[in-house]
């Protein structure tokens, strides 16, 4: 586990819709809670503010931290927020590039029920919890604002929709763009130790080192 004592990822599964473009889909979400015995970050807040909380616990919840704003991945952060840490709540952080997406779900500037995120995230940005430091790595190309979070302590990255086990997150939708997005991933994920173990938005874990292989870098 590294430097970090008592670090820890705990994981769930839950199930929802994905709707853009006009389109719906029934989807499973993973759901990452990074932390130790006390605090903790909580990754994306799909279709569930109970699952959620069940893998949260009883712990202190410092972040609701967005890999990027897809309904499916932030349609439960304002209620998440609300009800975090016995209702006193907790911030929602999401780059500011997703924006527009943020915004077909929860509103914009006319809209007089729209609500925001707290605090932005920015490459490079570090977010301390339970001992250790997520590092925040923008990754544009399946969503503008895409975000991945690297731990060295855990040896892992999560990386939302960006990369999964057999290759790059979806492109073809509005504000995605496959060339942005395989640049992103060449250029920020596969410097990466090569045993990083990629914790996925949806699915299976996989390592950098073999979607570094299966894609080339």
């Amino acid at each position: 586990m590294g430097a970090a004592t008592g670090l820890r990822v705990d994981h769930a599964v839950t199930s929802g819709t994905f709707s853009l473009d006009g389109e719906t889909f029934d989807v499973d979400n993973n759901i990452w809670v990074v932390g130790d015995d006390t605090e903790c970050v909580v990754i994306d807040a799909p279709h569930s503010v109970e699952d959620i909380l069940a893998v949260v616990g009883e712990r202190t919840v410092k972040a609701i931290v967005l890999t990027h704003a897809h309904d499916d991945h932030c349609r439960m952060a304002p209620p998440l927020r609300a009800a975090a840490n016995g209702g006193s709540g907790a911030p929602i952080m999401l780059h500011p590039d997703d924006r527009p997406l943020w915004e077909l779900t929860h509103g914009g500037p006319d809209d007089e029920d729209a609500t925001l995120w707290d605090l932005d995230l920015a490459d490079g940005q570090e977010i301390s919890v339970g001992g250790t430091t997520l590092t925040v790595i923008h990754t544009p190309g399946h969503a503008p604002g895409a975000v991945c979070l690297y731990s060295a302590d855990l040896g892992a990255v999560f990386t939302g929709d960006t990369l999964f086990h057999g290759g790059p997150g979806a492109t073809g939708r509005s504000f995605s763009d496959r060339p942005t997005l395989e640049a992103s991933i060449r250029a920020s994920l596969f410097d990466l130790p090569a045993d990083t173990v990629v914790h996925t938005g949806h699915g299976d874990d996989t390592t950098i080192g073999a979607e570094a292989d299966a894609l080339g870098r």
